[in-house]
């Protein structure tokens, strides 16, 4: 910015500015209507708290100098301040209180975040060696590492990384150490994508600035450490958890984004089958029991339990859950967090509610026979619990719960439901088109080609809606396994999985590859999708054929 574009007048009738500027020949008038006239890499590297407490931004620079505009240009203090921080002299231009607040929210808040997320990056790359160690050397201190955090440039990178990741959907952001670069990388609609890296040489100041949000001790880098914030956008509060992990070459920080707006808690809108929702909303009704719902981590198990825990929402019931962590806050229902660190675990929590006079129990995840334990007496006492775990489908939950010692007695008396889930990925709406699937790959899928000789199938060709991956959102299929009467005799007499999943076959309840397979019948996901996440019984009987014969040999 040139002296000559600092010359305009901020108010033709403001006869006092006028004045003043007179009186103060070294200070100009500024005109701070349009950002157009700030230098925003100048005007951010100013903390946005200490703009405001001072009320002065910076708008540029004029021969080395900084160009500060002030409502006060008496305000020694401000500009020692100011100077201080830039380690350079200021130049001071007058402008009114109202301008400079109107100037710092465009500053910190505008539109141009992201653009000048995107600048910044063009501007510095990727660090070099040299570039590296010479930040290493000035943030040696851990609280020079707190300052740098604190600084204008970290801030805002911070923030815009994590509004971008929000209108992305993104559930989670790694940033990843390399040896001479750093990674970055959003996991939207359960896959990971890379995402254009600031420089390496700011690495340092962005974890710290991200430990100092989450509270974590900034001077530990040998440990993991766990911890969360909340951010605003918009009108939508957001909780971030962010976990840390040294690794070889410095501390990879992971955040998972928990936004309420985009999950859905309403059960009925989860995506049952019709005939499913209402035989689950029967088993949520019973006053005893168990309900596990399993399948491998981000599956959206917790999802559907926070559904049905809304579902059973009601004043005359006491609702506890036992959770690590707690992910999202439900009103009326009493959430505790563990802290195994004070020995505050799954087992101590558990015997503790069950003094609470609780009705239903929501335990985060059964984890040991200690647990499980007390779920079964809890069940058997009157209680309604319900639990994720983790196994490939429904049938296999049973064997893996006899495995940790659970006598099969226990569980024909107490289990009523195991609900077994996968998200896959949606097509995308706005570049959806027909696409060919061959026999081979429809009787992977169990469809008959004969009988959907006639049936379209989609998939997504990739556009800028959806970032040219050809699926936006997801969606979950499932697999139902009820235990009635005759389970529970089989259960008694230690059936193996395949004869109870024989059993609820014969029945009706299909796997997740049948209800995937639905999801392709109806044009919402692909076959890639549905072969990729779920476990097929054929590759299961394969699979068990090949240790036979191994043991055979």
């Amino acid at each position: 910015m040139n002296e000559a574009g600092i010359r305009i007048l901020l108010y033709d009738n403001n006869v006092m500015m006028q004045t003043l500027s007179e009186y103060l020949s070294s200070a100009d008038e500024v005109r701070l209507e349009e950002t157009a006239t700030i230098d925003m890499q100048i005007a951010r590297i100013l903390p946005e708290k200490t703009a405001k407490r001072l009320c002065v931004v910076a708008i540029g620079e004029v021969e080395n100098r900084v160009v500060l505009a002030m409502a006060n240009p008496l305000d020694v203090v401000a500009q020692d301040t100011v100077r201080l921080h830039f380690k350079r002299e200021i130049k001071v231009a007058l402008s009114s209180k109202q301008q400079i607040l109107a100037a710092i929210e465009a500053v910190y808040h505008g539109s141009d975040l992201e653009e000048h997320y995107l600048r910044s990056l063009e501007d510095g790359g990727v660090g070099t060696e040299e570039e590296d160690s010479t930040l290493e050397d000035r943030l040696e201190t851990d609280i020079s590492r707190e300052l740098a955090a604190a600084s204008g440039p970290v801030v805002q990178l911070v923030d815009v990384l994590l509004r971008k990741a929000v209108n992305k959907r993104a559930s989670d952001i790694h940033i990843e150490p390399q040896e001479r670069s750093m990674i970055i990388r959003m996991r939207i609609d359960g896959m990971l994508q890379k995402i254009p890296p600031p420089a390496r040489k700011m690495r340092a100041a962005i974890v710290s600035r991200i430990k100092v949000l989450s509270k974590m001790n900034i001077a530990e880098h040998r440990l993991p450490q766990d911890g969360r914030f909340k951010i605003r956008v918009g009108t939508r509060k957001i909780d971030i958890r962010v976990s840390t992990a040294p690794t070889k070459y410095g501390e990879k920080v992971v955040m998972r984004i928990l936004d309420p707006s985009v999950v859905s808690h309403d059960l009925d809108q989860l995506g049952f089958e019709p005939d499913l929702l209402e035989e689950l909303k029967t088993v949520l009704s019973q006053s005893h029991g168990i309900i596990i719902v399993t399948g491998p981590t981000g599956s959206g198990k917790s999802t559907t339990l926070y559904s049905a825990l809304n579902y059973l929402k009601d004043p005359t019931k006491n609702i506890t859950t036992v959770e690590d962590p707690i992910e999202y806050t439900c009103r009326e229902i009493n959430q505790i967090q563990i802290k195994p660190k004070i020995g505050l675990d799954f087992a101590t929590c558990l015997r503790a509610i069950l003094r609470q006079d609780p009705d239903i129990i929501f335990i985060g995840e059964i984890r040991d026979r200690e647990t499980t334990e007390i779920a079964i007496n809890a069940s058997l006492t009157g209680h309604l619990v319900l639990s994720t775990f983790h196994t490939n489908d429904a049938p296999s939950a049973i064997s893996r719960l006899v495995h940790m010692g659970v006598e099969p007695y226990l569980l024909a008396s107490t289990l009523d439901l195991v609900i077994a889930q996968r998200l896959v990925r949606k097509i995308c709406h706005r570049c959806k088109e027909p696409v060919i699937l061959s026999e081979q790959v429809l009787r992977r899928l169990k469809i008959d080609p004969e009988q959907n000789k006639n049936t379209v199938f989609y998939r997504g060709k990739g556009c800028n809606s959806c970032g040219g991956t050809g699926y936006s959102g997801r969606i979950p299929i499932f697999e139902f396994l009820f235990i009635d009467d005759a389970i529970r005799e089989k259960l008694i007499d230690a059936a193996g999985e395949s004869e109870v999943r024989a059993m609820a076959r014969d029945k009706g309840y299909g796997g997740l590859l049948e209800s995937g397979a639905g999801r392709i019948l109806q044009g919402l996901t692909t076959a890639e999708e549905v072969l990729s996440a779920t476990f097929t019984e054929s590759t299961r009987v394969r699979e068990q054929q090949n240790v036979l014969s191994a043991q055979t040999d």
